[in-house]
């Protein structure tokens, strides 16, 4: 769990975030409008090295963005399901197809994308704490145990 009071928090710890993610990686992000989902992938962004401007891609579904780092990792895929109303609209899409070995997907709204994705994937829930301000994302999801170390490490910074 980490917890996030403002936005620059938040995308530093997506960019923190970044050092956890390996290529092939799916990530489903869930969380109410205004939780800090986009915010925090503005940081996984930069943490892999891409350089060009990150917003939403509620209207298009799917940003794809070029990373430049040392970790393998060539594509970040941005995927927002927020207008699909069901499982079938989801493999329309064809996320599935975006996993690579040299990319990683990171999908806002991803609940509906579970069904899609299987146990195979990692959820970021996004929620506001008691003060309505701070976001606390939490971690779940299949991961073997070093990477259950490696977030750990991440939610405790």
């Amino acid at each position: 769990m980490r917890l996030c009071p403002d936005d620059v928090a938040t995308r530093s710890a997506g960019e923190a975030f970044a050092t956890v993610v390996r290529p092939g990686d799916v990530v489903l992000l869930t969380g109410g409008l205004g939780a800090g989902k986009t915010t925090f992938v503005k940081g996984v962004a930069r943490g892999l090295g891409v350089v060009e401007r990150v917003t939403s891609p509620t209207f298009t579904m799917v940003h794809q963005h070029v990373a430049h780092n040392d970790r393998g990792i060539a594509t970040l895929h941005h995927a927002d399901v927020y207008r699909v109303e069901s499982v079938a609209e989801v493999r329309d899409l064809d996320l599935g197809e975006l996993v690579e070995e040299a990319g990683v997907v990171l999908i806002e709204w991803g609940e509906l994308a579970a069904a899609v994705f299987g146990r195979e994937v990692l959820t970021l829930s996004f929620e506001f704490a008691d003060d309505e301000e701070t976001r606390v994302i939490t971690a779940s999801g299949a991961i073997d145990e070093t990477r259950a170390r490696e977030l750990a490490n991440w939610g405790a910074s």
